[in-house]
Formats: structure tokens, C-alpha cells, sequence
């Protein structure tokens, strides 16, 4: 049985323009996983005032962010399985799955690149979101996307998914490891913010696990770290709207921070599994910026996980178990 991996990240826009944001954002924004306001009022918000005039900001920040044509999501998404794909090649031969990548919005989605592994041959496909913490926001929004793709299909394969991975251990040892290499060559800042994506307090209040998971996330890498419960913090970014979103918000985090004047804040986001406008942009430009101008020192970015080795690892880890010897998922 011919097997194959579908890797799904959020998405892009296709270019750093305007036009081209605005059309992402359109999907985007529409997805009732993503906003959960009534359809009415939230349409009128959409397209009377957020895609008249937030797309040429947001296109601003791409284009500080942009790397050889491609948004960084897009072009470390694509390292990281291509370096996934290598490694089952290196220990599984002409066993191995293919793998590929897809995005839940945006150009080559689930359907595109599901059509075409099925072209291919394919009769098993494994998909796995790239979102360590489940919520329906982002993990629920990629399984909408894969059953409503195969509502319609009459000759459906086998498939799975991974629903989350939040707490395994080579996932808490890479990050922890992501830490301890930087800290090697820069030294330790005094103290550690663990800077995770935030979602609507109401979507927990009505059952998503999102912030439990963020949480254990959280304390299993300061365990792993041997951190003292003083020596580090959690915090939500990239709140939209003036709805209560998790807390605390990294912006107010920070500028605290900064008002103790410490000299050195590492900041890590291990909502991401590889680095985007959120913590390229937000963290090093809104995040930076308010902790030196109240007061703080340097405030240092370790980066996501992205292609390196130890994510790479944990990936062919995670999805072995679906994979028996001759190659079934």
C-alpha cells in the first residue's frame, strides 16, 4: 500500500502585497473555527473594517519578512518536511512515505495537494497539523478541511490524523535543546518568557484545551530546563479585537519586564513550529521595542524549532507508530 504524509500549516499570502494579503486574510478571517462571532455582525466587521485597511499593514510586515519569494511559514514549512521526507528515506528505504506539505488557507491547500498524492497512487495519507497545542482555531480548522475534502469523494482511502503533540518528550527535549544552544553562545538572560499564540477567553470558556495544553507545554520545558518558577513566565501574543483573549498578554509581559530594567530577556514561542510573521515581525519588532522603551535591556528571540535535526526527529517519531513494516499507515 503506497503511503504518504501531508504536513499541514496554517498558511500565506502568496506575495507581501496588499491584494494578495487581503485574499488570505478573506479565507481567513471567514473560517467559523477561527471567528466564532455571529456570521452577521462579524461580516460587517470583516469587510467594512478589517480588509479595507488592515491587508496594507499586515503586507508591510511581510515585506520585512519575506525570504527568496516566500513568506518564512512557507519556505521553513518546507524545509522541515523535506528534512522529514530525507530522514524516512534514510531509514525506510523505498518503504518510505511521502511526504508534503499543505496549508489549511491559501495556495496548494489539503484538497490540492490530497488530489495529487491520490493521483499519484497514493492509498493511505497521514495527516499531521503543525500545531503542537491543540484548539479549534487551528487543529479542528485543518480536520474541517480534510473531511469536507473527502465528502466529496466516492472511492475514499485510508486515512488518519495526529491530533496534537504538546507534551512528547522530544518535542519538550528540542525546545529545551533550541535553549541550552543559545544559551551556550549568548549566556542566560535573567529571565525566560514563553511567548505562546493567543485565542478568545470564551473559546476556552466553552471547552477548547488550548491553554491546559499551553500550560503543560510550559512547565515541562522549565522541568526540563531546571527552572526556577521565578525564573520564567507565560504569556499569550497576537490578541485581534478587543474581545478578553488569554492572559497575560506578551505586550503587557514585556513592558513590565522592561520596568524592572532587567538588562536580558529570552523570549521563546513554542506555539510555532516554525518561524512566521508573529515571531519574526511581533517579537522581534512590537515585543522588542516596548521592552527597551520601558526601560528593559535586550530582548533576544530564540528561534522555532523550523528544519533543524531534533525537529526533523520528532516528526519521523510521531508518525512511525501509523506506519507498519510494509509501509501501512
Amino acid at each position: 500500500m503506497k503511503t504518504a504524509i501531508v504536513f499541514v500549516n496554517l498558511g500565506t499570502p502568496s506575495q507581501p502585497t496588499a491584494k494578495s494579503v487581503r485574499k488570505f486574510l478573506r479565507e481567513f478571517l471567514s473560517d467559523r473555527r477561527v471567528v466564532e462571532i455571529p456570521s452577521p455582525i462579524w461580516l460587517a466587521i470583516l469587510y467594512l473594517f478589517i480588509l479595507p485597511f488592515r491587508p496594507k499593514k499586515v503586507a508591510e510586515g511581510y515585506k520585512q519578512t519575506f525570504i527568496k519569494g516566500h513568506s518564512p511559514l512557507r519556505l521553513y514549512s518546507e524545509e522541515l518536511v523535506s528534512g522529514v521526507n530525507a530522514q524516512f528515506k534514510r531509514e525506510m528505504g523505498s518503504q518510505a512515505p511521502s511526504c508534503r506539505l499543505a496549508m489549511t488557507y491559501g495556495d496548494g491547500n489539503i484538497s490540492q495537494v490530497s488530489d495529487e498524492l491520490i493521483k499519484e497512487g497514493a492509498e493511505s495519507i497521514l495527516y499531521v497539523p503543525l500545531f503542537p497545542q491543540y484548539s479549534a482555531t487551528t487543529t479542528a480548522a485543518v480536520l474541517d478541511k480534510i473531511t469536507a475534502y473527502y465528502q466529496g469523494k466516492r472511492d475514499i482511502c485510508q486515512w488518519h490524523w495526529l491530533r496534537d503533540y504538546h507534551q512528547h518528550p522530544l518535542y519538550i527535549e528540542a525546545l529545551a535543546e533550541s535553549l541550552r544552544s543559545h544559551w551556550q553562545e549568548h549566556g542566560q538572560a535573567q529571565q525566560l518568557l514563553m511567548s505562546f499564540h493567543g485565542i478568545p477567553q470564551r473559546n476556552i470558556d466553552l471547552g477548547d484545551p488550548y491553554f491546559e495544553q499551553c500550560t503543560v507545554t510550559a512547565n515541562l520545558l522549565a522541568k526540563s530546563l531546571e527552572l526556577k518558577s521565578d525564573q520564567w513566565q507565560l504569556s499569550f501574543q497576537s490578541r485581534l479585537g478587543r474581545a478578553k483573549w488569554l492572559q497575560p498578554y506578551s505586550i503587557d509581559s514585556v513592558t513590565k519586564l522592561g520596568q524592572k530594567k532587567l538588562a536580558k530577556l529570552d523570549v521563546i514561542a513554542p506555539a510555532f513550529a516554525v518561524d512566521c510573521l508573529e515571531t519574526l515581525e511581533e517579537i522581534q519588532g512590537e515585543l522588542a521595542e516596548a521592552f527597551v522603551d520601558n526601560g528593559g535591556g535586550q530582548l533576544r528571540y530564540v528561534p522555532c524549532l523550523n528544519a533543524s535535526e531534533q525537529h526533523q526527529r520528532l516528526f519521523v517519531a510521531l508518525c512511525k507508530p501509523y506506519l507498519t513494516l510494509g509501509g501501512r499507515v
